[in-house]
């Protein structure tokens, strides 16, 4: 396809699921549980942290996390004491789990009580053309607390050459523009024209076919790759695309 009919395909890919209707299946149905910004955020970002595997154990598992939290996210975290730990006990999804979540839930308060909140982090360490050096500084602030060494794999790097799939798509959760109802567009501090694809398997293979990552592998150099591509496609919301990439690899199994 040309470029000009490649946008047009997309284009109308993403505008097809880029909808509402794609709350039913998506783990991004949990955050939107709730209206206030931090209750959104948290939600969001342990949602997408554990959003990997199943679709629907995704969802009921975050779920869990945000009634083990009593549905008030941020009041839970920034009260969060060692006398709640045992609530989690038994908690888990695939390699995630109580020990995790516990750190999780400390180096949260500590963020929003000494590093004013996620999207601070995020947007103080942004560079004008995407977020990957913002990442690896929220990752390092994340683990400056003394926690389990196997925690860290839980927050990907993408200066160590990772896709960094769920965190970049936690940040398109909350950067994109909400006018469909899916993206809530709560970090007015950064431009959706500095968001990443989330890169996964299916979008990979899709992107390839699609002649838009040459790239083999689903690593942090084919996220450069795909980035420099869509955004010739729309400058300023490259990751719209992400919509089309999903859908057509795991819905119409293009």
């Amino acid at each position: 396809m040309k470029r000009s009919e490649l946008k047009e395909f997309l284009d109308e890919k993403a505008a097809l699921y880029n909808q509402i209707s794609f709350l039913d299946t998506d783990p991004i149905q949990i955050p939107h549980r709730f209206s206030k910004k931090e209750d959104i955020e948290i939600a969001a970002f342990l949602t997408a942290t554990i959003a990997w595997g199943n679709r629907k154990s995704i969802i009921q598992n975050a779920a869990r996390m945000v009634e083990l939290m009593d549905e008030s996210p941020h009041d839970f975290v920034m009260n969060f004491n060692p006398d709640l730990e045992a609530r989690f006990k038994g908690f888990v999804h695939r390699t995630f789990n109580e020990v995790d979540m516990v750190y999780f839930l400390k180096a949260l308060q500590h963020i929003y009580l000494y590093h004013g909140g996620l999207e601070t982090i995020f947007s103080d360490h942004a560079k004008k053309n995407n977020l990957q050096q913002a990442i690896h500084e929220f990752r390092a602030l994340f683990f400056e607390l003394p926690h389990p060494g196997r925690t860290e794999k839980h927050i990907s790097d993408p200066l160590k050459n990772s896709a960094a799939k769920r965190i970049n798509m936690f940040l398109r959760w909350m950067v994109r523009d909400n006018s469909t109802g899916v993206d809530f567009g709560l970090w007015n501090s950064i431009s959706p024209a500095q968001l990443s694809c989330p890169l996964d398997v299916h979008s990979g293979n899709v992107a390839r076919k699609l002649k838009l990552l040459k790239r083999k592998a689903n690593d942090a150099k084919a996220v450069l790759e795909l980035d420099n591509s869509l955004r010739k496609l729309d400058p300023m919301d490259p990751v719209k695309y992400d919509f089309a990439l999903f859908g057509l690899g795991v819905f119409e199994k293009f």
